[in-house]
Formats: C-alpha cells, structure tokens, sequence
C-alpha cells in the first residue's frame, strides 16, 4: 500500500472495506439496478414470447442501462460517498485527498472507470482483490477509497 495512504488511515483511525462487504454491496446495487430496468421495460417483457425475444430485448437497451448505472452510481456516491448497496454494508467511498465524499468530476469518473472495468471482464475488480488499499481500477482513478463507516 502507498505509504501516504498507510499514514492517513492510521492518523484518521480508518479503516478499509473489505472485499467481502465491496462484493456484497455490488451484488445488492446490480439487483436494484436490474430490478429496475425489468420495471421499467415491464410491458416490453411481458410481449416477449421466448427467451430469445428477452435477450434481443435487453441488449436492445444496454447503452441505456449503462447510463443508468453511471448516474445511479455518480448521483449517490457524491450525495452521500455510497450507494445504497454500501449504505445497507456500512461501508462508504472517500476521496484520499480530503477524506470526505467525492466530487462531482470524482464521482463521475469512477463511476465511468467502473462501467469500463464492468465490460472488460471485471478485471478492474478483480484488481481490486489483489492491491493492497483495495483499489479498483476505478478507485484508482478517482483517487478515491472503499472504507468502513
């Protein structure tokens, strides 16, 4: 771990998230997230008649629910530094910088760096698992941390 962030979670008693409650949280976001979109698109669900006609469907609106989650994600990390899948683990996004929640411009970033990482197997993720502040792809350049409330 960089020894600048080392010194400012140790001066700031913080602590970091642990993959366990980051993963947790992803899986409660991205069922919301669905869980919306299936709302939203209910009429167009209930016309498709085979599991075919679902996919078409679906990947018919995936710019849309890409847009969605960077807004979703933006929207809630700068208003309140989580999502409500990290809200309901007690666990929250904080720019290293000031220890508060991200800007506009940070929290935009990530959440486009999140959506990349997404499409590219999940590698920023999986990044994640594997560094030692556990930052993603995504935290990275935002300059940002996973900690615990």
């Amino acid at each position: 771990m960089n020894e600048e962030i080392e010194n400012i979670l140790d001066r700031e008693e913080i602590t970091l998230a642990d993959i366990k409650k980051r993963s947790l949280a992803f899986f409660i976001d991205e069922m919301l997230l669905s869980f919306l979109l299936i709302v939203a698109l209910w009429d167009s669900f209930t016309k498709a008649v085979t599991m075919e006609d679902m996919i078409n469907l679906t990947n018919s609106f995936v710019l849309e629910y890409m847009f969605m989650k960077i807004v979703y994600q933006a929207f809630f990390v700068m208003q309140y530094g989580a999502t409500i899948g990290k809200i309901i683990m007690k666990i929250r996004v904080i720019e290293i910088r000031t220890l508060t929640n991200p800007s506009v411009i940070s929290s935009l970033n990530r959440a486009i760096f999140r959506v990349i990482s997404e499409m590219f197997f999940y590698l920023g993720f999986l990044w994640g698992t594997f560094d030692k502040a556990r930052q993603t792809w995504h935290d990275k350049t935002a300059k940002t941390l996973v900690v615990n409330v």
